[in-house]
């Protein structure tokens, strides 16, 4: 079938080599001697089977340009199965980051409610602190009003006493206390 259509081929293209002056079918005539040695090319090319080795080798090139198309497939089904696990990595990181900034802040604002009641806590021991101190130094002030006063009173009294005293009375004092120690002591 091949053949015959090539053969159809070539007469059509030889058509021109009908115009051409003398005899056709001469080997004086350039163009049947073309058409001759064309026609023995191509019964060479058909002998040795060079158009189903060109066949084969283009099948055989389409089978390796379809196997590069399916592992290029498959490397791009990989590529998106590779790009969701990222993402989806992507979106835990994310959320558990968010998670953990969450974490953060309820942390910081006990923190900050437990520090606030430490402080409060402190302030008022240092407060009752304060007021010890300040009490203690009101009383302090209050002993020593006190014994001043008791000192100046016991000075005014010496004074006082010293002035009514007559040398006979001190006398009878002294003998009665020594009487009133005596009594106490036995």
């Amino acid at each position: 079938m091949r053949a015959l259509m090539l053969s159809a081929a070539l007469s059509a293209m030889a058509a021109p080599a009908l115009a051409a002056s003398g005899p056709f079918f001469s080997l004086g005539n350039t163009n049947f001697t073309v058409l001759i040695a064309f026609l023995i090319f191509v019964g060479i090319l058909l002998y040795v089977k060079v158009p189903a080795k060109l066949g084969g080798l283009l099948d055989k090139r389409a089978a390796q340009i379809k196997a590069d198309l399916e592992a290029a497939r498959a490397l791009r089904e990989e590529a998106k199965a590779l790009l969701a696990s990222y993402e989806r990595r992507q979106r835990e990181v994310s959320e558990q980051a968010d998670r953990i900034v969450a974490n953060a802040r309820t942390d910081a604002l006990e923190a900050a409610a437990t520090a606030k009641e430490d402080l409060k806590r402190s302030i008022a021991r240092r407060l009752q602190a304060a007021e010890e101190q300040i009490a203690a130094a009101e009383a302090a002030a209050v002993r020593e009003v006190r014994e001043r006063a008791v000192s100046v009173a016991i000075a005014a009294s010496a004074e006082l006493l010293a002035k009514q005293m007559t040398p006979a009375r001190a006398n009878a004092l002294v003998d009665a206390s020594i009487a009133e120690v005596g009594a106490k002591l036995h």
